[in-house]
């Protein structure tokens, strides 16, 4: 349950498990809030300049802008969505988070994307929703567990929806043959369709052409290359490693290898410089994307391990009450591993404000 917890912690384990039993759930199910109030100290927060614990919320958190044109598509009224859209031309970073905001709604109910494929179908926008939004209902077709507790209908249907959503790709690249958003697409879903390297190495190819430094499309190289889907641990750690010298803009890569590869990696030579780097870019990042709180996420759990503490309350003070990022998002319980991570920098820190 609280993997991030030290097993030797007796007493707070007991009182987890007696306000479970209290109120008749599993200690797993048990809101973060309450957990958060058995096991950590309660620290003034505004102390370190940071939000309180109440006000922190691993909820997603959209740009009112992007809100806006989120509530029209769920309405069903497309314009808004294709007007976003074809502003972000240009702004390839900006585009795939508009992208991926739009599939999401897609997802649940499509009648405005079809509409506006019926109204524009010369339109290059609703293609590459399309192809977002296959990949991400494969996904939700696979599910998130293991390989090993995958059933085979599961991996059928998950092949099944990546091969059309590999047809959307390729039609939304002829569409518009200067954006690299579907072959970012196309990057991501060749990992689940486990492409051979020689074919992944060709829509590789497709996207760096377009966008040398797509850093979305560099996040899903990193993840193809990982020993648990078509590449290894070395295979893995050098291609982050290559990437990462070449722009700021793609120095977090060896950080996230270091968390897919395991905890000794933290204090290397190669994760110190790119953290390094990865701080002084995010000093002067203004923008409150997901992307940069993912960023920002991977920083401070590097700079942890490395007993950085006054570095990581920096960073946290820069989130503020966004716990929706990485790699908090990917524990079961995340906003309570963003608040034990907060504690942890905040004792460890030297410096107040």
């Amino acid at each position: 349950m609280l993997s991030f917890l030290n097993p030797k912690n007796l007493v707070i384990l007991r009182r987890v498990r007696q306000e479970a039993r209290r109120l008749g759930v599993a200690p797993a199910a048990l809101p973060s809030d309450v957990v958060a109030a058995l096991m950590l100290p309660q620290l003034d927060m505004a102390k370190w300049g940071l939000v309180p614990n109440s006000e922190v919320s691993a909820e997603r958190y959209v740009d009112p802008s992007l809100q806006v044109v989120v509530t029209a598509a769920r309405e069903g009224n497309w314009e808004p969505a294709a007007g976003r859209l074809e502003e972000t031309w240009g702004d390839w970073e900006a585009r795939v988070l508009v992208v991926r905001a739009l599939a999401e709604v897609a997802v649940q109910d499509d009648t405005w994307l079809r509409a506006w494929q019926a109204a524009r179908p010369d339109d290059p926008g609703h293609a590459v929703v399309q192809a977002q939004t296959l990949v991400i209902v494969a996904w939700q077709v696979r599910g998130a567990q293991r390989a090993v507790n995958t059933t085979g209908e599961q991996f059928a249907g998950f092949h099944r929806v990546l091969v059309e959503a590999r047809s959307a790709a390729l039609t939304a690249a002829a569409e518009a043959p200067e954006d690299p958003t579907p072959w970012s697409i196309h990057v991501n879903l060749a990992r689940g369709l486990s492409y051979h390297h020689e074919d992944f190495a060709a829509v590789w190819d497709q996207l760096i052409a377009r966008d040398p430094l797509h850093h979305v499309g560099h996040l899903h190289a990193l993840q193809y290359w990982c020993a648990k889907w078509a590449g290894s641990h070395d295979l893995m750690t050098d291609f982050a490693t290559r990437v990462a010298a070449t722009s700021p803009r793609l120095a977090v890569l060896p950080l996230i290898a270091a968390f897919e590869h395991d905890d000794e990696l933290w204090s290397s030579p190669s994760v110190l410089t790119a953290l390094d780097v990865v701080q002084a870019r995010l000093a002067s990042e203004d923008s409150n994307t997901i992307l940069t709180r993912n960023e920002r996420g991977w920083v401070i759990h590097t700079l942890l391990p490395n007993k950085r503490f006054d570095e990581a309350v920096v960073q946290f003070r820069a989130l503020g009450p966004h716990a929706d990022g990485e790699p908090w998002s990917m524990h079961e319980k995340p906003r309570l591993w963003f608040l034990k991570s907060r504690v942890d920098a905040c004792k460890g820190a030297r410096q107040r404000v």
